[in-house]
């Protein structure tokens, strides 16, 4: 998948860090290193599986490897494998704060010293920093975690089953975060979309939907059919504020990398700039 979205021009192919499936940074070095241009996210890095310093290391790591081609986020993971794996705890909103301050700090090369709840590191600081800054981005739902993230993180990334109306809300209260911590840069938004293409694409769209529990299945949550259908719900999610859409395919797709191709050769020239 990941030849696949080089080879056509795709700008960008998103992973995930499921416990206990793949490990998202090395997934994604492999995708990096098996590639020359499309870049990779991840989203998300799970904040109580993962020591802070560890993080950095990692994602200043694939920066060095692989210049700009890197786009990480963290969040709070799935809360019953956070306690299956012991890492579960009180406070999910703090550890995510305390995480977040101290990982931009030490992706820009500052030494941190913190005795927070959750992080505490003493005079830690990266011997290879990424060249330049790296942004952190936060995986967010709810609306103290969408505050938290406008406030101390770049950039937001939502999960599919994010509405249009969801994420104009979301961004409203992101910006309330922004506010509070007197965040005047530009702050990424991230979308997942579900989306269904070929035969069969509505009744494995509506299958999904039941997969994930969604209990409104006319809620605006992603979109089943040709070209035309997905660019169009692509700019829906723009115009409701999303910089990038990330379209997820369904769990039985038939053909996941010629989904890539269709996206990139039949959706995204239909997708206008803007």
């Amino acid at each position: 998948m990941a030849q696949a979205a080089d080879e056509t021009g795709l700008e960008e192919l998103w992973l995930w860090e499921d416990c206990f499936r793949e490990s998202g940074i090395a997934a994604a070095a492999a995708a990096l290193a098996g590639t020359s241009r499309v870049r990779l996210g991840i989203g998300l890095l799970p904040v109580p599986l993962r020591n802070v310093a560890l993080t950095a290391m990692e994602v200043a790591t694939l920066h060095r490897l692989f210049p700009h081609r890197a786009r990480v986020a963290v969040g709070h993971g799935v809360q019953e494998w956070m306690g299956q794996v012991g890492a579960r705890v009180e406070s999910p909103l703090t550890l995510l704060r305390e995480y977040v301050a101290a990982l931009r700090q030490l992706l820009a090369g500052q030494e941190v010293t913190t005795t927070g709840r959750y992080v505490q590191l003493e005079r830690v600081a990266l011997d290879w920093p990424p060249a330049t800054p790296s942004p952190v981005l936060v995986g967010a739902i709810g609306p103290r975690s969408l505050r938290l993230s406008g406030q101390w993180a770049d950039g937001t990334v939502m999960p599919a089953g994010t509405s249009p109306d969801d994420l104009r809300h979301a961004l409203a209260l992101i910006d309330q975060g922004r506010l509070a911590g007197d965040r005047r840069e530009p702050h990424e938004v991230v979308a997942y979309l579900h989306a269904a293409i070929g035969p069969g694409a509505a009744p494995r769209l509506a299958a999904e939907y039941r997969r994930w529990g969604y209990d409104d299945p006319t809620k605006d949550l992603g979109v089943a059919g040709d070209a035309e259908a997905v660019a169009e719900a692509v700019q829906r999610w723009a115009r409701a504020g999303a910089g990038t859409v990330v379209l997820q395919p369904t769990a039985d797709d038939p053909a996941p990398e010629e989904f890539v191709r269709f996206v990139a050769q039949e959706v995204r020239p239909l997708v206008t700039s803007g």
